[in-house]
């Protein structure tokens, strides 16, 4: 059975566009692929950065890397061949630019000025038929000027607080050595006062009596009772009796002794 001419075209051109879909499909998904990280993300002047290439298979043949739009001779800053004795060859737009790249398609610059901002594209050669890109925009900015005085009421603001603290933790500090030096002088005031100031010991006289009183001696020997132990004075030895013979006339006179009369024998006679 044979297939009709006009029917062979067609299918010829159907497989034709479905090839050139795939491959165009795959261009753009190796583009996709590769991503630029910028560190830092927002470079200052005479600072380095660092152009890390994400996503790079493990073998290529070589990459390239652009300033500017279009990726020509003119445009390209260095070539990097791995596994050669000198794999960076610098490219005519490198001029006075430090840049080193590196094996996993990653490039550095250094002391990056505000000429250097501009669009970074990088194209890694799989082979003859595979080339994968990606590109990203730098933006080298000068060094703000404004920096220093707008820290300046922050600092001026610590500053003052930290003399502030100072001075009011002396003042504290002053407060507490005077109070425990008043404190202190107070109490040996009252400590001296309190020593100096003895009550008046002797016996209280009544101003109103002027007598005069006189004691006179007993004519007979005074004996404390043995019952009386209220009356004798433990510092003081009692008195021995006299010699007492035992005649019968003298017995009176021994029980007299023996048993007292508990009436005073002395008398306070008021003398004029």
């Amino acid at each position: 059975m044979e297939i009709p001419m006009g029917t062979q075209g067609c299918f010829s051109k159907s497989l034709l566009l479905s090839a050139s879909i795939l491959v165009l499909w795959m261009l753009q998904g190796s583009q996709a692929a590769l991503y630029i990280q910028k560190i830092p993300e927002q470079p200052q002047k005479n600072q380095d950065l660092l152009l890390s290439v994400q996503g790079v298979p493990d073998t290529f043949q070589d990459f390239n890397w652009y300033l500017g739009e279009e990726t020509y001779g003119g445009t390209r800053l260095f070539t990097y061949i791995p596994g050669i004795q000198r794999p960076q060859r610098d490219g005519s737009a490198m001029g006075q630019r430090d840049i080193v790249g590196f094996p996993n398609g990653s490039m550095l610059l250094r002391r990056a000025q505000p000429t250097d901002s501009g669009t970074y594209q990088v194209a890694i050669t799989i082979n003859s038929e595979w080339t994968m890109k990606a590109k990203t925009e730098v933006q080298v900015a000068e060094k703000n000027k404004e920096l220093p005085s707008t820290h300046l009421p922050t600092n001026a603001g610590i500053l003052a607080a930290t003399i502030i603290g100072s001075l009011a933790a002396g003042a504290l500090l002053i407060s507490c050595i005077a109070y425990l030096l008043v404190t202190r002088n107070w109490r040996g005031q009252s400590h001296r006062m309190a020593t100096t100031e003895k009550p008046e010991l002797g016996p209280a006289h009544d101003a109103g009596d002027n007598n005069i009183y006189e004691v006179m001696p007993s004519p007979v020997l005074l004996v404390s009772p043995i019952s009386d132990t209220r009356s004798i004075n433990p510092a003081r030895p009692l008195p021995t009796p006299p010699h007492l013979q035992a005649e019968p006339e003298n017995h009176q006179y021994q029980q007299d002794l023996l048993n007292p009369d508990p009436a005073p024998y002395c008398q306070l006679v008021p003398t004029s």
